[in-house]
């Protein structure tokens, strides 16, 4: 039986930079690993990619040989009956490959249960990285690059599992040799087993990234914004607030400017008329 430990896994926003550390799902994550069964998938993977079209006459497909070469009796060599037989030059093979399938079934619980020890081997190696969101917006090699870099593991074999299929992450990844990119739901114990280091998008897993130097992220489960989201809120109503007084100072000495001058005005005119 495996250990109910809670395994965790380093994390990082779609910047590079480093966050808190993420807790795996416990459902995936367990301490599993099972080694005959990982290495029956693999053996299964590799042999149903195999096309099978390997073929080689036998001497009822080699054209020719239908004349016996020469007479049974009398010339005192051995018989012969087509020069087409497998001890003749040109002639056919003898239990030679012909097409074939070589495919294997491995039952689904099986494929399972292989999967997910090759996670646990990942995740005890601290192989797995969760990173927040993969923020791609055009097929770009070297944008990609720079990612793999800033995690200092652009030099190892990744394999990146993104939240469904993303076009322009895999058009990004699909010309780094060491580098292979999938959706989550295809992967493999085979492509978990070839990587190196396996970055994994939050999202797949169901987890989220949080921490100083991660991106602003939305309201926390209590419903209480971000203290740096908040401080940024109460400065814009500050400045608006400053913008509003001023505009209602201004208007109030613009007031006060036009009733004096109307007085002066009333009383000019009662001056005149007194005279």
């Amino acid at each position: 039986m495996a250990e109910n430990t809670t395994i965790n896994a380093a994390a990082y926003n779609s910047k590079g930079a480093k966050a808190d550390a993420v807790a795996l799902p416990s459902d995936l994550f367990d301490g599993t690993i099972n080694m005959p069964v990982m290495h029956q998938a693999v053996k299964a993977f590799l042999a149903n990619k195999r096309q099978g079209n390997a073929a080689t006459k036998t001497r009822g497909f080699v054209i020719g040989g239908n004349q016996k070469p020469w007479k049974q009796k009398g010339t005192g060599r051995a018989r012969q009956g087509s020069t087409r037989a497998p001890q003749w030059v040109g002639g056919g093979t003898v239990f030679g490959p012909t097409p074939r399938s070589y495919a294997q079934y491995v039952p689904r619980k099986v494929r399972a249960l292989a999967r997910k020890s090759a996670f646990n081997a990942r995740a005890r190696e601290n192989a797995v990285i969760v990173i927040e969101s993969f923020d791609i917006e055009a097929p770009k090699t070297s944008a990609l690059l720079a990612l793999l870099t800033a995690l200092g593991i652009a030099d190892r074999k990744v394999l990146i599992l993104s939240d469904g299929v993303n076009h322009n992450l895999y058009m990004s990844g699909r010309n780094l040799p060491r580098t292979h990119v999938l959706p989550y739901s295809d992967v493999s114990t085979y492509h978990l087993l070839w990587s190196d280091v396996v970055l994994v998008e939050a999202s797949a897993f169901g987890t989220k990234v949080t921490g100083d130097d991660a991106d602003e992220a939305t309201e926390d489960e209590s419903g209480e914004a971000k203290p740096r989201k908040a401080a940024a809120k109460k400065a814009v109503k500050k400045s608006a607030a400053k913008k509003t007084g001023r505009k209602t100072v201004a208007k109030k000495t613009v007031a006060k400017k036009s009733t004096a001058k109307k007085a002066a005005a009333k009383k000019s005119a009662a001056k005149k008329k007194g005279k």
